[in-house]
């Protein structure tokens, strides 16, 4: 769940939201009015897990997934070939895009269920795509297919640099954190309507 607004821009009007919006900073949004039209099932081609799933930004820390999942699957380091990660201007995240002789790492949860893939698809921002991947594991070289959620602008100006995953746990972490516990409160009601 990412926020697609500029820094100090107001969230804008949604008629339908039936869960209020907590209190969020200017680089967080209420993943609300995209759980309205995100939470029917996964794609046909999803369902049927378990899943592997490729993060690279942050999902690749724990504390964050748990909250999301109420667990952290079983992970191992990965690389993601001919894909580089880019930090994003006025945001705290980051995203890749395809870009031949690079490699973007991070790490591959094993055995997502499709409930869990869902809430992988709500959290994150309708700006990423789905997209099913070849990844290495970093410490056998072993090959196999994840999904991972990759930018679907590649000509975004707002894209610049790499982005570093040490860096925004010692900055963001916290404040993800508590940003994450109240997307799944906010969540919580909404899975549960009829």
């Amino acid at each position: 769940m990412h926020d697609r607004r500029r820094p100090g821009q107001p969230r804008p009007p949604v008629a339908v939201v039936v869960v209020p919006c907590s209190r969020l900073g200017n680089s967080y949004s209420s993943p609300v009015p995209r759980l309205l039209h995100m939470a029917s099932p996964p794609p046909a081609s999803a369902a049927g897990g378990p899943h592997n799933v490729f993060v690279y930004g942050t999902l690749m820390a724990e504390e964050v997934v748990r909250v999301l999942l109420g667990r952290a699957p079983p992970s191992s380091p990965a690389l993601l070939p001919d894909h580089q990660r880019f930090s994003i201007k006025g945001r705290v995240y980051p995203t890749i895009l395809p870009v031949n002789s690079h490699e973007a790492n991070g790490k591959v949860f094993r055995g997502v269920t499709d409930r869990e893939l869902n809430v992988f698809d709500m959290f994150e921002d309708e700006e990423y795509v789905r997209k099913t991947v070849e990844v290495s594991l970093a410490d056998t070289s072993e090959k196999l297919l994840a999904f991972a959620y990759i930018w679907g602008n590649e000509s975004d100006p707002d894209l610049y640099g790499e982005w570093d995953f040490e860096a925004w746990r010692k900055v963001h972490l916290k404040d993800y954190l508590e940003m994450t516990k109240e997307f799944m409160e906010e969540l919580e009601p909404a899975e549960s309507e009829p």
